[in-house]
């Protein structure tokens, strides 16, 4: 299959936006292909751009048609400031995958790709980015990440194994137990039926108790491959508040460029309101300013007179 950057699979029309959709293929590192649906401020121009992503991997296309419905209101807002933005769909999480595959290698073998692992979902955001660059209404060299939860941690992962992809990026409330190498406590159990390991109630809201079960070494060699500023966002009463936390600080700690800033809100991903069945965006002044930020946050790096 032949994948033109100039030409979609289908074009989605959005309710209520005179911007529609446009439904791609990225070939991954893989040769398989990950879907993603981009939209512009005008047909016509040369925008920066913006990756939205949320939470683990799987769904497919229709995940992505369903995230267009619910979850238009950050879109619509980025494309107001000036931005194109795309949601994509990823593979799903492997457990571990990052810290247990190491760095991807690609050989020859018989004229074609020989890999010591497959590609993880952090890289079908690689392979996304790469497509959406090559797109003539996109700025290949001002590239940002806006992610949530998983995605949050992905857009670490991503910076640290792939240097000079991004020019900024958001991770909010960033589930960065993995790339922390965080050590598991009595909140932390492997599931017996799946021998999978399930953190979804793992108590860390306090930044010195993460700091003591992280594995210093490897978390700062880590964020020292990071050359991109990232804004990390936190949540106020969010158990993983102390994983959050101590992102940001390992990054400062680094000589990194990063930002903090935590909201108190009960939605986790409080930063892409959902839209009702009616039409309306359930979204708060919190949520609003929230947003806010991040659109300043992202002028300041990917803007035509950033650095």
């Amino acid at each position: 299959m032949v994948v033109n950057v100039a030409e979609p699979l289908f074009i989605e029309q959005i309710p209520g936006s005179a911007r529609p959709a446009s439904i791609y293929f990225a070939p991954t590192l893989d040769g398989l292909y990950a879907p993603y649906a981009l939209r512009t401020p005008a047909d016509t121009g040369e925008y920066p751009f913006v990756f939205l992503a949320y939470g683990n991997g799987g769904g497919g296309i229709e995940w992505l048609r369903s995230r267009l419905r619910t979850h238009d209101y950050v879109m619509e807002r980025l494309l107001d400031a000036g931005y194109a933005c795309a949601w994509g769909r990823y593979r799903s999480e492997v457990d571990l995958g990052f810290n247990l595959g190491g760095p991807l290698v690609i050989d020859q073998r018989s004229g074609m790709d020989l890999m010591n692992r497959s590609p993880l979902e952090y890289e079908d955001e690689l392979a996304i980015l790469r497509h959406v660059a090559q797109h003539p209404n996109i700025d290949a060299e001002r590239l940002g990440h806006v992610g949530v939860s998983h995605a949050g941690e992905m857009l670490f992962k991503l910076a640290s194994q792939y240097p000079r992809v991004l020019r900024a990026g958001v991770a909010s409330e960033p589930a960065n137990h993995e790339f922390l190498d965080l050590r598991a406590d009595s909140t932390d159990f492997v599931d017996p039926d799946t021998n999978l390991r399930n953190v979804e109630e793992m108590q860390m809201h306090d930044a010195q108790r993460v700091r003591a079960r992280t594995n210093m070494a490897l978390a700062l060699q880590r964020m020292s491959a990071i050359d991109v500023p990232i804004l990390v966002m936190g949540r106020d009463d969010d158990h993983f508040q102390g994983i959050f936390r101590l992102s940001y600080d390992l990054l400062v700690e680094s000589g990194k460029d990063a930002t903090w800033v935590s909201w108190d809100h009960p939605l986790h991903g409080y930063i892409f309101p959902v839209t009702r069945d009616d039409g309306s965006v359930a979204v708060d002044e919190v949520q609003r300013n929230a947003i806010d930020g991040i659109i300043a946050f992202l002028d300041q790096h990917l803007k035509d007179d950033a650095p």
